[in-house]
């Protein structure tokens, strides 16, 4: 009897703390119009030092033209973190993509950063097209792209 209440109440702890500790916001990504292929796009959660901590979503499925983005693949090859799960289509010049990034809540007003890298095909890379400070500001604001990225803009949770 009291190995199944601590049972129960275990699992009831993690579930719960699960689904408390992270919030969704969806992110509009509005490309520059350009001439080429369709960019590559990296999105990911760097840490107060400044260091990639987790990648949140990957725009371009194909594996063969990750290493063209060269800051997050040095980050990727040793964390090999496993991404399928956050990976979907390349974004055309002119375009926009509508992408969820799950984040911790911990990590919003803690001094993080959303990091944006972008890259197309025989063009220049953008290590930091976007970046901003993953604060509850930021997540209001529309926040411009130094390249491919026209800007983004964040809403609901």
């Amino acid at each position: 009897m009291f190995k199944q209440f601590f049972v129960a109440v275990f699992l009831s702890l993690i579930t719960g703390s699960a689904f408390a500790q992270t919030a969704s916001y969806k992110c509009m990504i509005q490309m520059n119009s350009y001439q080429g292929e369709k960019a590559y796009v990296i999105v990911s959660l760097i840490n107060p030092k400044g260091q990639y901590e987790r990648t949140l979503s990957v725009l371009g499925p194909d594996k063969q033209w990750f290493n063209t983005l060269k800051e997050w693949y040095k980050f990727q090859g040793k964390a090999k973190e496993k991404i399928s799960a956050v990976t979907g289509a390349s974004v055309g010049g002119g375009d926009r993509a509508m992408i969820t990034l799950t984040i911790d809540k911990k990590k919003v007003n803690a001094g993080y950063t959303l990091r944006f890298e972008t890259a197309v095909e025989e063009q220049k890379y953008h290590s930091k097209d976007v970046e901003l400070p993953l604060t509850t500001a930021a997540l209001a604001a529309k926040t411009d792209g130094k390249g491919y990225i026209r800007y983004v803009r964040f809403s609901g949770k």
